[in-house]
């Protein structure tokens, strides 16, 4: 790789770049990953990541986690905590799916009593749960109930009969980040968004039943402590987001943004695409609570989806939900900016913690916590492909040093055009199905994109985690069963 020689090797995981490497770096980059990873990203991780390091405000080290590539502005895998007073705040490093997150699931029930009925779930759940670009859900509400759904998140989906009081404690913010105002969103992003909550959408996202085989279980009692007490368990994950309303409400504000920095603000950036604003200027505010609504509707479209689950569930087994223990384990963010408190040096300061691609893993002891995980530390899921499984980890004290942020999934190697020239859709599905894991997709096209392959190790990617303190592993989930947009 040609930029190896541009790092500095800290530790087997730790990789620093000098803020010697170009001009105008506030502060050092940081890539966390083994020698291998590092070798097999592609250029423009380094290049992005220390145009974030150039950032106003920007504190301690502009990060990469373990399963880094190039992205749109920050690297995705990208990590930056900027000063809440003097920073700024950037779509690029949030992202176009804002929130675009994961929930995982558990069930009582076993791989034995799902296998008989596992195409027929499949079916049924890619029946009721829409998939695929453009999609709308069954939820039919007005453009201005859907304005007060995305102040409210998941809360609101409770309080309508779509999922369980608990749902919201094992949910991050509760399921609802406070601050959202639906008057700093366009009619544009609410008319991409009022009929998509319910929905998984196209990409990378998607919903898998998995099952947690005993010698899949790295860390038994924090297993335990997450739900995890069956042998072959069934559970499951998806993993979605804002859809086209996220989308919209970053475009919206990086055209704001690239139009007021540098004449109203006198900030002069590298990357178009990191387009930013003073954190506490009228724009930066404005985004800041437009990004939160942007926040509570993934959290209000993975409650809706979660309720669908259940819904299919108890058709397929004849069983009331509670009694499959149709429980939820957490529902994790990835792509948010959220102010927080961190030590940096001995002084507790409050930051803008900007995550791309990445996920908080806070460490025991955390307030933000439900009281359940306090003592353990929070649950972070960790999504890998459809063909090699994903994992259950915990946040670690250690992950501190990157303000409690790890990775967020294995993370391409390969772009979608390359996958969809490389792999055959149809032949992916019948290989797949012959090693016992039902796919059903919107698309042939759709699923070549999503191939194994097209993806890092994602075994290496949490020992790497592990290895450099960021998350413990506790259980590697394997797949069964698939639906993809």
């Amino acid at each position: 790789m040609t930029f190896l020689g541009n790092l500095q090797q800290i530790s087997p995981t730790v990789w620093e770049i000098p803020m010697s490497y170009k001009p105008g770096m506030r502060v050092p980059a940081r890539i966390y990953a083994t020698r291998k990873l590092v070798e097999e990203m592609d250029e423009g991780v380094i290049e992005q990541v220390t145009n974030v390091a150039t950032l106003p405000g920007i504190v301690d080290y502009a990060f990469c986690m373990p399963d880094g590539h190039w992205g749109y502005g920050f690297p995705i895998g990208g990590v930056a905590a900027m000063d809440s007073r003097d920073g700024v705040i950037s779509p690029g490093g949030i992202g176009f799916d804002v929130n675009c997150g994961m929930r995982l699931v558990l069930t009582t029930l076993t791989y034995d009593e799902v296998r008989p009925r596992l195409r027929e779930l499949v079916d049924r759940l890619f029946a009721r749960i829409p998939a695929g670009v453009g999609c709308s859900g069954f939820l039919q509400i007005s453009r201005s109930e859907f304005r007060t759904v995305v102040e409210q998140g998941a809360p609101w989906c409770v309080k309508n009969g779509y999922g369980w009081p608990e749902d919201l404690t094992y949910t991050e913010e509760y399921g609802c980040i406070a601050g959202a105002d639906a008057t700093r969103v366009s009619d544009k992003a609410v008319e991409r968004g009022y009929k998509q909550i319910g929905t998984l959408g196209s990409g990378n996202h998607y919903l898998e039943i998995q099952v947690a085989r005993p010698e899949n279980i790295m860390d038994q009692e924090l297993a335990r402590a997450f739900g995890l007490t069956l042998p072959n368990q069934v559970v499951v994950m998806f993993h979605c987001g804002s859809r086209g309303f996220g989308h919209q409400v970053a475009t919206d504000y990086l055209q704001i943004f690239l139009r007021v920095m540098e004449k109203k603000y006198g900030i002069s950036i590298l990357d178009r695409e990191l387009a930013c604003a003073p954190f506490q200027s009228p724009e930066g505010q404005d985004y800041f609570a437009a990004m939160k609504c942007a926040i509570n509707m993934s959290f209000a479209n993975r409650q809706v989806i979660l309720h669908r689950i259940r819904e299919v569930f108890a058709d397929v087994f004849h069983r009331d939900p509670d009694d499959m223990g149709l429980q939820q384990v957490y529902d994790v963010a990835h792509n948010t900016a959220k102010l927080e408190k961190h030590l940096v040096h001995g002084e507790l300061r409050e930051l803008l913690v900007h995550r791309k691609g990445a996920t908080r893993a806070f460490g025991p002891g955390r307030e933000e916590l439900p009281e359940a995980y306090r003592e353990t530390g929070q649950p972070v899921i960790l999504g890998g492909s459809m063909e090699t499984g994903s994992y259950l980890l915990c946040g670690m004290a250690s992950g501190a040093a990157t303000f409690f942020s790890t990775a967020h999934g294995s993370g391409r190697t390969m772009s979608r055009r390359q996958a969809k020239k490389q792999f055959q859709g149809r032949q992916l599905q019948q290989e797949m199905e012959a090693r016992g894991i039902y796919v059903h997709s919107v698309s042939y096209a759709g699923l070549a994109e999503e191939a194994g392959a097209a993806y890092k190790d994602i075994d290496e990617v949490v020992q790497a985690s592990e290895q450099a303190g960021i998350s413990r592993r506790v259980a590697k989930l394997e797949p069964i069963g698939n639906i993809k947009g």
